[in-house]
């Protein structure tokens, strides 16, 4: 019997885990395997504990000399939770995340024994930076990496399995300097928008000295049986079928969208987020997404680099736990062909240390001109900068999900809303007046009445915008469910940054040539806005009337990863992100590299996927029917049946044989294919060649014919399962 039907039968054996929660509190378990600020009470002297505290709060460094305090009492916690190892944890650029374990034993030179953790070991440590993407940054023989402590998100202690290990949150980077991870660029752009955001609310309230941007993301999955999981390599592993044909019933009906969650994995989710509660992570929401076995779940907002941590660390947690349960996460943007795929929704904000939403309308004329100060500056961000944005979120699986009728395309748009763009209108019609009265450049547009207190509840969403305002932030709808936040976040806050301040010295110039402050501020708003008006858009993304009509805006549609990423390299870039701090020449050009060669790997993983399942898999049982039929055939011949009643089989027969012909010649010809793409020596020709060479020209004509077999064939030992036994679990 095959795998495949070894694990349908296994199904009917597996029942739900029961998992009894600690506490009936979420606030019981919460953060308690996080080092926090006041567990850092607890174990630190008061010395230790506002040098901690600064570096948290204020972003200055640690004293090497009372970072040795702050070892000793994070070990001290560590080791009364039964922890025995310790590790840097990092994000390289292999899209996961890093760790390496060392014990706190150690030997004195005297052969004494004892536990150890000093601040060496917890301010830096030296992984091997040859062995991570660094787009030709490092070599094997220039091995050296640091990975660097961030105070700013809290160790933690990862239980697995029956170990526990204390995980420091690091930066990570090369002997040289250049960043080699996703936090190092992410805590620059931080610090950029701080500044350039605290210089312009300035104008408003100079009691505000710090900016933060917010994070909430939304993490969408499908979970599919562990079992059926393991008799489909290409799910093993690519994480997403190259071939299956889509069930009969997928989701038509709309039933499952927050529908009743299926028991497996409601006890699953309950796990998972049990986990995630004792590591910090403020998960709020869980809930049936659109397409059958689709979840999702979604977090408190929170700092943004905090965020990013949790998220990267929740993706391992989800993996992890669903191991106890007999399932798999798929966190693939398309792992499925005719079903929707899952995204990663990034709800960014700006916050004040006063308590303030930048992005939030106010009750007064001040406050609203802030808030449309900010919102202004987003879009003409977003509209300067759509290819560095479109850039951020490529890759391989993004680029099937993107405008695919259930993501928004790959043309980056900004939707206002009604009321918004209303208000937008109305400054823009202005354009020719003069602002010469305070009294009648703000209140003259009415904004209080236009912008309701409750825009949350007063503006509609727009599912089809990659970029929406949806009431006191913005939702970058874009991001893919497998990525890194960090990528996204980096670019859109630099972008931002860039913008403040160039704002700022507009404004700063017609204040100096006489303007009273709000009137330089409407007439640099109301220019941003004539500026970037093409960028906004209201309706239907995924319509054929929205691609013509943002070709004759001018706006780039590019919908394949290896040119998405030319933006990286480009001049604008390049100053962008040198002025800004955030990449310096080399680590763009790096990143540019790796990304492409990202591209390069998993197109040709999948490619070997098909080769090896047509090959092995699906010709075999094919073949076998295929001698079935001629066995019918030559028996009712041989009885003398007459021919018109076994013409069925015959023509079957025929197209069998034709379907394998086809597949066999295809596949032959991916091979040579790549093997003419591997002998290019340029990284983005070879990318651009294997997108169209390899995946656009076979990779459907394969599926097709594959598709048409399973209808054909009617072999018990077809080794695959279907999409429909994939994905209903219940």
């Amino acid at each position: 019997m095959s795998l495949r039907f070894h694990a349908i039968k296994g199904l009917q054996n597996t029942a739900a885990q029961v998992v009894v929660p600690q506490s009936t509190k979420v606030t019981a378990i919460f953060g308690e395997n996080v080092f926090t600020v006041k567990t850092a009470r607890e174990f630190l002297s008061d010395e230790a504990y506002k040098s901690l505290v600064t570096s948290i709060r204020g972003g200055k460094k640690i004293d090497r000399a009372v970072a040795g305090q702050i070892a000793n009492g994070i070990r001290a916690w560590a080791e009364s939770k039964g922890v025995t190892h310790f590790t840097h944890w990092f994000q390289p650029l292999t899209g996961t995340t890093a760790e390496k374990h060392d014990s706190f034993f150690t030997l004195k030179s005297d052969g004494t024994a004892i536990e150890e953790f000093d601040g060496g070991a917890l301010i830096q440590q030296e992984p091997d930076a040859s062995s991570f993407p660094s787009g030709g940054i490092r070599a094997t023989f220039e091995a050296r990496g640091y990975t660097a402590w961030d105070p700013s998100s809290p160790a933690f202690v990862m239980e697995i399995g029956n170990g526990k290990t204390l995980c420091i949150p690091t930066i990570f980077v090369a002997y040289t300097g250049e960043s080699l991870d996703y936090k190092a660029p992410l805590l620059k752009a931080l610090a950029a928008i701080d500044k350039a955001a605290v210089d312009v609310c300035n104008y408003f309230d100079k009691n505000i000295t710090k900016v933060t941007p917010t994070l909430g993301w939304e993490q969408e999955y499908f979970v599919i049986d562990e079992a059926i999981a393991n008799a489909r390599p290409d799910l093993i592993l690519s994480d997403r079928t190259v071939f299956g044909a889509s069930p009969a019933k997928g989701q038509q009906l709309e039933d499952h969208y927050f529908g009743s969650i299926p028991e497996r994995v409601y006890a699953f989710m309950r796990d998972f987020e049990t986990e995630s509660y004792k590591l910090g992570i403020p998960l709020r929401t869980r809930h049936n997404e659109v397409a059958p076995s689709q979840f999702e779940c979604a977090p408190i907002f929170e700092e943004v680099n905090l965020a990013v941590d949790h998220n990267t660390l929740l993706m391992d947690v989800m993996m992890r736990v669903a191991k106890r349960h007999r399932l798999k996460v798929l966190l693939h943007e398309k792992p499925f062909a005719g079903i929707n795929g899952s995204g990663k929704h990034n709800n960014w904000s700006l916050a004040t240390d006063t308590g303030v939403n930048l992005l939030s309308p106010g009750k007064t004329p001040k406050t609203n001109l802030m808030f449309l100060t900010f919102f202004v500056n987003t879009i003409k961000a977003v509209h300067d900068y759509a290819d560095l944005l479109r850039a951020s979120i490529a890759s391989a699986g993004n680029d099937f999900r993107l405008g695919a009728n259930e993501a928004p395309p790959a043309i980056i748009s900004v939707f206002a809303g009604e009321y918004l763009s209303r208000v937008l209108g109305e400054i823009e019609g202005r354009v020719g007046e003069k602002f010469d009265e305070q009294d009648e450049a703000i209140l003259k547009l009415d904004l209080h009445r236009s912008i309701p207190e409750l825009l949350l509840d007063n503006t509609d969403r727009n599912r089809t915008s990659p970029f929406a305002f949806t009431g006191n932030k913005f939702e970058f709808r874009a991001v893919g469910s497998s990525a890194n936040c960090a990528n996204a976040m980096t670019t859109l806050n630099t972008i931002m940054a860039e913008t403040l301040r160039n704002f700022r010295k507009e404004v700063d110039s017609l204040i100096e040539k006489g303007d009273k402050k709000e009137v330089a501020l409407m007439h640099v708003i109301q220019k941003y806005i004539v500026d970037s008006k093409k960028v906004l858009f209201e309706g239907d993304g995924y319509s054929d009337e929205w691609e013509k009509e943002a070709e004759s805006r001018g706006l780039p549609n590019v919908k394949t990863t290896p040119l998405a990423l030319d933006a990286m390299l480009t001049d604008k870039a390049k100053n962008l992100f040198q002025k800004n701090g955030v990449y310096n020449h080399t680590e763009l050009e790096a990143r540019h590299e790796i990304e492409l060669e990202k591209y390069i790997k998993i197109v040709q993983i999948e490619a070997r996927l098909i080769g090896d399942l047509a090959g092995n898999h699906i010709l075999p049982a094919a073949i076998k029917y295929q001698n079935t039929l001629i066995t019918n055939i030559k028996g009712l011949k041989d009885i003398g049946v007459d021919e018109k009643n076994y013409s069925t089989q015959v023509d079957m027969l025929q197209k069998i044989c034709d379907h394998i012909s086809t597949i066999r010649e295809s596949v032959d010809a991916m091979v040579e294919a790549r093997k003419v793409c591997n002998n290019m020596t340029n990284t983005r020709e070879k990318a651009i060649a294997y997108n169209a060479e390899v995946k656009d020209k076979y990779f459907d004509i394969i599926r097709y014919h594959v598709d048409k077999l399973e209808l054909l064939v009617a072999d018990e030992e077809w080794t695959l399962p279907k999409y429909r036994e994939l994905l209903f679990l219940r």
